[in-house]
């Protein structure tokens, strides 16, 4: 039966069955496939890959398998040096924007707070998932490795730390967020723009006499949330700071 041979790399293995994850995977067909359907048939998501390289040419998701076919696939598109390399997306330009499934809320209020444009919603179905990360140019952030798979998600990738403050730090390195947090831009609870606010203004909706303690007050535009520098923001800065630190 024909074969060909895949060489997973780098971050992929993660994918991977135990067994396979530092050897060369033999797979056989018996069928016309594309190169995208075969390795997601192995468990690889298409957007987790940035180069497909065949006998030594780079080639884009639409080539078809053939048999004794050399075939490497790489998660960075600068893995290895070739000549005329086929991009596999158009890559991916200015400040991340993001769409997240329904088991990653913590880390929706963490990119939120470190000011990154986050939907999040704990009953989001995932073709809508799909559809929004696909119309508005949104990196979707899942544990759900079919819902990467589906063809309209060009940006995504799949988290892979269980710990909210590890799963801030991972993202972080991935995009590199520390060129362009701007902290504390969006509501943490429904991703509203904040705005600074008069205190006279919004005294009346303050509990206590925090109006005592504080002078400064922001507002969210949409929720209309109210927020101030208490110590609940002291900690917040606290996790900023220290995934800014370990960039």
């Amino acid at each position: 039966m024909p074969h060909a041979t895949f060489r997973f790399h780098d971050s992929l293995k993660f994918f991977l069955p135990r067994k396979q994850k530092n050897q060369p995977i033999t797979h056989t067909f018996d069928w016309k496939a594309s190169i995208k359907d075969m390795v997601e048939s192995m468990g690889v998501p298409h957007p987790e890959v940035e180069l497909l390289v065949v006998n030594g040419t780079s080639v884009g998701w639409d080539y078809i398998v053939q048999p004794d076919d050399e075939i490497d696939i790489h998660p960075q598109f600068d893995a290895i040096s070739l000549t005329d390399k086929t991009p596999l997306f158009p890559v991916y330009s200015g400040k991340p924007r993001f769409i997240l499934d329904t088991h990653l809320g913590r880390l929706a209020a963490y990119l939120r707070m470190m000011g990154f444009d986050t939907l999040y919603r704990n009953d989001y179905p995932d073709d809508e998932l799909a559809q929004v990360s696909h119309d508005e140019n949104r990196i979707l952030l899942t544990r759900d490795v079919g819902l990467l798979k589906r063809s309209l998600v060009i940006y995504g990738y799949f988290v892979r730390h269980t710990k909210p403050r590890q799963r801030i730090l991972e993202i972080a390195q991935r995009y590199n967020l520390a060129e362009f947090a701007e902290p504390f831009k969006y509501c943490m609870k429904c991703n509203g723009n904040l705005y600074q606010v008069e205190k006279q203004v919004i005294q009346h909706q303050l509990p206590g006499n925090t109006t005592d303690y504080y002078d400064i007050f922001h507002q969210c535009e949409d929720c209309e949330r109210i927020f101030w520098k208490g110590s609940h923001y002291r900690k917040m800065a606290d996790i900023v700071q220290d995934v800014m630190d370990t960039l």
